[in-house]
């Protein structure tokens, strides 16, 4: 009975060693950390060492890990019938099958039982991201997490592999809330063109690039489009740019349109001007007039150039030149034509009541009647003592005869006709009338556009 060797089980891990990265996980090793690549195999049968302490079952030893035995015999008997042994594991090992094993009379221990590594899955790969373990999947491993440029990690920067085999903490996610970066033109400042108000203004779209995933969902631009025409001033345009994780981004740049102006020109006196456009940016086109009675003497345009300073001088509006040493009627109205209205007075003689009363109270209008641009002609008089006369100019006979015979003017009594700058029979009076209504019959039906506009802008001068 002594003499058969009693068959102890003795239970060890054998690893089977393959190199094996695992993703994601930061490591390689030549040591395989998933719970699946390794099989275990039964120890062989040890052989009894009778040079020492006689041994009833086979001495007891566990890879990585340590037996604890209690023998009825004494400390010194470790395998004696009866000795009871308490099994653990090294730190990182896990104790598989029985904890406690005890020497049976078949020389056999109770039970079997082996230290398997702790290990911990594989950790999943991040999106956008990454970790690195310090000692792969293994117990105690930490394996750190970092996300790619541009994005930035939620949750737990750090998992740790536990006794428990599962890892610390919960899986961090990589979010994108860095915003793209813009970058707007430079700013700018243009010349209106010439003759006009504006400037068409060109630029290049904002550079974009988002820092995390490279994608721009959108650029938004507040303002006008390139090549819009910009009014005299100061313009901000903005671009706002959205990159996929909606992370938003604004620049900004500004448009300076400069109006190079001439000094104003002021109207001459007796004249007014017509100018293009604004009446003193560059290009503008000033045209000088006189008042009806005025002629022109000197440049009629002027225009403003790029060195805002204007071409030719002023010119001056000079009283109009009355010939009256002309053939016919016709070639005395022609001087007035588009010029002057004409009053023409007619009366049987200088004595004539109604003449006198026209006359005194025309003489008290001379303000009136030359804002308004009429001009008086009187006939008086019979043959051969007849008087005609414009002021101080006196008419022929023949002129007279005309101007009766044209106008339907009698001798036989005071009549007066109002005649446009066309020389149109505007209206005509049997009876003195008081400046004032001759002055609202041109305001009402007589005025042009150009009249209505410098009477409103300067008022009346005669009040």
């Amino acid at each position: 009975m002594a003499q058969e060797a009693a068959p102890v089980l003795l239970v060890f891990l054998t690893r089977l060693v393959s190199s094996t990265w695992h993703e994601g996980s930061g490591y390689y090793t030549a040591e395989s950390h998933t719970n699946e690549v390794y099989v275990e195999e039964a120890p062989p049968e040890p052989a009894l060492d009778y040079r020492r302490v006689p041994q009833w079952c086979a001495t007891l030893n566990i890879h990585r890990g340590e037996a604890t035995c209690y023998s009825p015999q004494g400390g010194s008997y470790r395998s004696s019938l009866g000795t009871r042994c308490e099994l653990s594991c090294a730190r990182g090992y896990r104790l598989v099958g029985r904890s406690a094993v005890q020497c049976l009379p078949s020389r056999r221990w109770s039970g079997m039982a082996y230290c398997r590594q702790i290990r911990c899955h594989v950790l999943p790969a991040v999106l956008r991201g990454s970790y690195v373990c310090s000692a792969g999947v293994q117990m105690d491993s930490r394996c750190d997490y970092t996300c790619l440029p541009g994005y930035q990690l939620e949750g737990d920067r750090s998992r740790t592999c536990m006794e428990d085999g599962r890892w610390s903490g919960s899986e961090p996610i990589c979010v994108d809330v860095e915003p793209p970066k813009i970058r707007c033109p430079d700013s700018r400042e243009r010349i209106a063109e010439p003759g006009k108000l504006t400037a068409t203004v060109y630029w290049d779209p904002p550079r974009v690039k988002d820092s995390a995933d490279g994608v721009i969902k959108r650029v938004m631009l507040r303002g006008p489009e390139p090549g819009s025409e910009f009014p005299e001033g100061e313009h901000v345009i903005r671009y706002t740019t959205y990159d996929q994780a909606y992370n938003r981004a604004s620049c900004k740049f500004r448009i300076r349109v400069q109006v190079r102006r001439c000094p104003v020109l002021k109207p001459p006196q007796h004249g007014y001007l017509s100018c293009t456009s604004d009446g003193n940016n560059y290009g503008a086109t000033c045209e000088y007039l006189c008042d009806g009675g005025y002629e022109r003497q000197g440049t009629s345009l002027r225009v403003c150039q790029s060195t805002q300073q204007w071409t030719g001088s002023q010119p001056l509006c000079a009283p109009m030149q009355i010939n009256t040493a002309v053939n016919s009627a016709a070639s005395l109205l022609d001087q007035f034509y588009e010029k002057r209205r004409l009053l023409v007075i007619s009366a049987p003689d200088s004595a004539n009541r109604y003449y006198k009363m026209q006359i005194s109270m025309l003489q008290q209008a001379t303000c009136g009647l030359d804002l308004r641009h009429v001009t008086i002609i009187e006939l008086v008089g019979q043959p051969p003592h007849e008087v005609g006369r414009i002021r101080e100019h006196q008419l022929s006979v023949g002129i007279m005869e005309e101007l009766r015979q044209f106008l339907h003017l009698t001798r036989s009594h005071f009549n007066m006709v109002l005649l446009d700058k066309a020389g149109t029979d505007r209206e005509r009076y049997i009876l003195p009338v008081s400046p004032d209504e001759i002055f609202d019959f041109i305001d009402t039906y007589l005025l042009s556009e150009q009249e209505a506009a410098q009477r409103a802008q300067g008022g009346d001068p005669c009040d």
